[in-house]
């Protein structure tokens, strides 16, 4: 079966970001495909390189990249809530004039037309977080 995931919610507030990756690594393990993540609202906060949790906390953004690295994964980041959220890659960066890049290398940062396309190929879209 084919499956996508949209992560909503901030890796700082509640489970669902984490219960997201516990399920991507459920998904692959069982052998199924894992087409698409898509990191939409709060979630994008994810994709910063610059996420320094306390030891003891889960780092949510290596997580995802480990995993993004090992299965070849699609990772996706809605570009209008990363930017707005202060998640740019270097494009962004030097289009809005920043001084720096954050965005984690392992995601990519794309419009909610691969949102639609994922909705459209997979068998199963699964949501975490959001109101």
């Amino acid at each position: 079966m084919k499956f996508s995931i949209v992560v909503q919610s901030s890796p700082f507030s509640g489970q669902s970001p984490a219960t997201a990756l516990r399920f991507a690594k459920s998904v692959l393990e069982q052998g199924h495909e894992l087409y698409r993540v898509f990191f939409y609202s709060e979630a994008t906060l994810t994709a910063s390189e610059l996420i320094s949790p306390p030891q003891d906390e889960v780092n949510l953004n290596k997580e995802w990249a480990d995993l993004a690295k090992q299965y070849k994964l699609d990772v996706v980041v809605c570009i209008a809530a990363a930017v707005k959220r202060g998640v740019l890659d270097t494009n962004e960066a030097k289009r809005y004039e920043k001084s720096a890049a954050n965005l984690d290398p392992a995601y990519e940062l794309s419009g909610l037309g691969q949102l639609a396309e994922a909705i459209a190929v997979s068998d199963r879209i699964i949501t975490f977080g959001g109101q």
